[in-house]
């Protein structure tokens, strides 16, 4: 019955495809909408990432409610995991060995520059917040890997994700004054194609940025002292 569904969808969605292949030719938009983002986003944003344009120009707000659902997602595992835990003993944790060890020590900076990089260009080039914290949060698993008597500082964390979370909104309110909407841009977008572009844009994947890696981090501090 298992392998009988599976095929089913499994033919479901290559008719799908089949459709979108043969009633709209490759990189012409489905929608008004989306003609609209490809044609007038990078003069309207001034990203040069036109998906970057949509999730943190045009559809910020959608981009809020996704950083919320992460915390909300993250604050309840950590509830979950604190509820269960306590119980048993503490076990003897497993030193890791001089190859591993050594690695994450030297790989842990780098992780964290290229996280920082890819948020930090991500009005630029494929990426943007949430895969920069993504990465930042891989680096503190190698961590956790390399020495695992070592732990996330939870105020540092905690303050790092209030802090970066107040900024998304903070930087709504400001262009809600601006301009009497909420995440409006009321920076200058500067030039196409250099760092200091696209208005708000690169603020606000800073701060998603920062909050996402404190957020993931955190998950992974939470399940890591789990286990322990």
């Amino acid at each position: 019955m298992r392998t009988l569904t599976s095929l089913i969808l499994l033919a479901v969605i290559a008719v799908g495809i089949g459709f979108a292949l043969t009633e709209v030719p490759f990189g012409t938009p489905k929608t008004e909408v989306g003609g609209y983002y490809l044609e007038h986003g990078r003069e309207e944003t001034g990203a040069a990432n036109t998906v970057t344009s949509v999730v943190v120009g045009y559809r910020a707000f959608d981009t809020l409610g996704e950083v919320t659902v992460l915390f909300v997602a993250a604050l309840g595992l950590g509830a979950v995991l604190a509820a269960a835990g306590g119980a048993g003993a503490r076990r003897e944790v497993e030193p890791a060995s001089l190859v591993l060890r050594t690695g994450a020590i030297l790989l842990f900076p780098l992780l964290v520059l290229f996280g920082t990089y890819i948020f930090l260009h991500g009005h630029l080039t494929p990426g943007g917040g949430f895969q920069g914290g993504a990465v930042i949060a891989s680096a503190c698993l190698l961590i956790y890997l390399g020495s695992r008597e070592r732990i996330i500082s939870r105020v540092g964390r905690t303050v790092t994700e209030s802090l970066s979370g107040l900024a998304f909104v903070l930087i709504g309110l400001i262009g809600l004054a601006f301009s009497a909407q909420f995440l409006s841009d009321f920076l200058p977008k500067g030039t196409l194609n250099t760092l200091f572009s696209a208005g708000v844009i690169p603020l606000i994947y800073v701060a998603v940025g920062f909050k996402v890696g404190a957020e993931l981090g955190g998950v992974i501090d939470d399940m890591v002292k789990e286990t322990r």
